[in-house]
């Protein structure tokens, strides 16, 4: 491995990240083990990205357990563990849980970004704060230039990890009269008011759950309902059970399903027109106050000028399986962006993309593809083929990756032996001239059930099997291990 200084000032590099939350730090660390030559440029001045803002009310939903089965410094810590960055070294890990004080499972803002910093310091990651990314050019050379308040950056290929962070409005008639969720006021200033939530999602219902305690009655309202039976075996059912148990059991909380119509301004109150969605109608209602908690898109600046194709109305990238976009080589993401990869989505189940959780593990692919572009291949190791089946249970009852991006990564292995490791399975699917192969993934159905799942690649043809659950997720006992050699056998 090249040690690398990790420079920052302007001028040429193979890659530029522009970033320094969790999704910069975190590939800011795989491109360092893996010796490409980077900068790290930030336009904030300390690390921790989104989390130095937000969640508003200052708690996340994802959880840390300071003291779990593993020991922290071990991977299978990383189960137990959703919010600190990961690491090779077992010295760089679960640094968290040690900033928390253990009234919660879940950490405050200040300590996910205490954790984030400790990480950046101690992994040696040194970023140039204070740079703001302004402009980008692509030379006629191919390469791409960042223009930032620092200078110029020239380089290969770009991470942006910049988050979606940008209040973005839904395009209801009046919206832009009340604050986005990034605008909401300190909690206690709600007392005793009638409190208007746009949108029931993940942002919605924290602030439903941060009001509760202050505002006289809540309105939380969306066209689609909110599926409590998906909710019951989340992490964000945290924010969401409070606020729909005090709607179901009359408590005065309103969790509506009501398409908006339009947002009046009518003195010193506001005058909603709703639509219902689950039932029919018109609903009219007057309120002090509205918060449109309508979503985030990424601060792509002049991106798309450049080419960069979105979804999601225009909030996010399209991304490749490799998360980089799909329209304009040498651009790649990570963080949160990186949701705009969008997997196969067997039964309707997406990635976990949008969180540290999930978005960790894609930085290593980032690192890794552009390694190997750069001219920095892969060591892959060999396993004797008898062996495969030891190895793909493994990895289904041991594998952080799989178990925290369900059926969206996967451990893949040549059928000769030549151990591929953690690549999306989209990738895997999708990729009919590559070598023969195996990929073992992790997956849920449409009522969270949980089960190892075989994808067998073999003369351009692929075969997958669901195999059967198990109550301790035992995936690596002597059953599995015996299918899957009846799996590869059969090829």
């Amino acid at each position: 491995m090249v040690e690398l200084a990790g420079r920052a000032r302007p001028g040429d590099y193979d890659v530029v990240v522009v970033g320094s939350g969790p999704g910069g730090l975190q590939t800011a660390y795989w491109l360092r083990r893996l010796g490409v030559d980077h900068a790290v440029i930030s336009a904030d001045e300390a690390p921790g990205g989104m989390f130095r803002v937000w969640p508003i009310f200052g708690r996340l939903l994802s959880w840390s357990k300071p003291d779990a089965p593993y020991p922290t410094t071990s991977r299978e810590y990383e189960w137990h563990d959703h919010n600190s960055l990961v690491a090779d070294e077992p010295r760089l890990r679960a640094f968290v849980p040690q900033a928390m004080d253990r009234r919660y499972a879940v950490p405050t803002r200040e300590e996910m970004v205490a954790g984030h910093a400790a990480f950046a310091d101690r992994a040696g990651i040194a970023i140039r704060y204070g740079c703001r990314w302004e402009a980008t050019r692509r030379e006629p050379d191919g390469r791409l230039v960042l223009e930032t308040t620092g200078g110029e950056y020239r380089c290969r290929a770009v991470v942006f990890a910049i988050g979606v962070t940008e209040p973005w409005r839904s395009p209801i008639p009046g919206i832009d009269t009340v604050p986005h969720y990034a605008e909401t006021r300190d909690a206690a200033s709600y007392r005793g008011r009638r409190v208007f939530v746009i949108g029931k999602r993940n942002s919605g219902f924290e602030l439903a759950d941060g009001l509760l305690p202050w505002a006289r009655q809540l309105i939380v309202a969306s066209p689609s309902p909110v599926r409590a039976e998906v909710l019951a075996r989340s992490t964000v059912r945290v924010r969401y059970f409070q606020p729909l148990e005090d709607a179901r059991v009359g408590g005065g909380t309103l969790a509506l399903d009501a398409a908006i119509e339009s947002i009046e301004r009518v003195g010193e109150r506001f005058r909603i027109r709703a639509q219902g969605t689950t039932q029919p109608g018109e609903i009219l209602f007057e309120v002090d106050d509205v918060i449109a908690a309508t979503g985030f898109r990424a601060p792509l600046l002049d991106l798309p000028a450049l080419g960069v194709v979105t979804v999601a109305q225009g909030r996010i990238p399209a991304l490749t399986p490799f998360f980089e976009s799909t329209s304009v080589p040498g651009i790649f993401f990570a963080g949160n962006a990186t949701q705009g990869a969008s997997g196969l989505r067997r039964d309707g189940v997406v990635s976990t993309s949008a969180a540290v959780q999930g978005f960790r593990y894609n930085a290593r692919i980032v690192a890794k593809e552009l390694a190997e572009r750069l001219g920095r291949p892969r060591r892959r190791g060999r396993v004797d083929p008898g062996k495969l089946p030891s190895l793909l249970g493994e990895a289904l009852a041991r594998s952080p990756e799989l178990w925290a991006q369900k059926g969206y990564l996967a451990h893949a292995v040549s059928l000769d032996g030549r151990v591929e490791g953690v690549v999306p399975l989209e990738h895997f699917v999708d990729a009919p001239g590559e070598a023969d192969g195996v990929a073992v993934t992790v997956e849920l159905d449409r009522d969270g059930g949980i089960f190892p799942s075989v994808y067998v690649r073999r003369q351009r043809r692929l075969r997958i099997e669901r195999l059967d659950p198990h109550p301790l997720h035992a995936f690596d006992g002597e059953p599995y291990q015996r299918r899957l050699a009846q799996l590869l056998g059969a090829v």
